[in-house]
C-alpha cells in the first residue's frame, strides 16, 4: 500500500468516525497561570490577557456547542443550564481574579 492511501484510508476512517464525536461538547481548561501583578512584566500581563481572551472564545464555542446539542435534544433543558451556568461561573472567576491582578500592577506600575 503506498503512502497515499495509507493516508487517504486513515482520512476515511477518520470521517466515518466523526459523527460519533459531533455531539461532544467539551469545556475547555482555563488558563492555567494568573500572573501576580506585584512581580509580572507589562509583557506577561499582555500574553495573559491575550490568553483569556481566548479563552473567553473558547468558552463562547462551547456553549454554542450546548445549545445545539440542546436543539438536537441531545442534552435536556436543566443539563444545558447546569453546564452553561458552571461555565460562565468559572469564567467569571478567572476573569475577577485577572482583573485584580491588573489592578496591583496598574497601582504598582502606574
Amino acid at each position: 500500500m503506498t503512502r497515499s492511501m495509507k493516508l487517504y484510508a486513515a482520512l476515511a476512517a477518520a470521517v466515518v468516525a466523526l459523527p460519533a464525536y459531533a455531539g461532544d461538547c467539551l469545556l475547555p481548561p482555563p488558563p492555567s497561570k494568573i500572573p501576580d501583578g506585584t512581580t509580572a512584566s507589562e509583557q506577561e500581563m499582555v500574553i495573559a490577557m491575550q490568553t483569556l481572551k481566548q479563552y473567553d472564545g473558547d468558552v463562547n464555542v462551547y456553549l454554542k456547542c450546548l445549545d445545539f446539542e440542546q436543539r438536537r435534544n441531545e442534552l435536556s433543558p436543566e443539563a444545558l443550564e447546569t453546564k452553561h451556568n458552571a461555565a460562565v461561573a468559572e469564567l467569571q472567576s478567572i476573569a475577577d481574579k485577572f482583573n485584580a491582578q491588573v489592578r496591583v500592577f496598574k497601582s504598582k506600575h502606574g
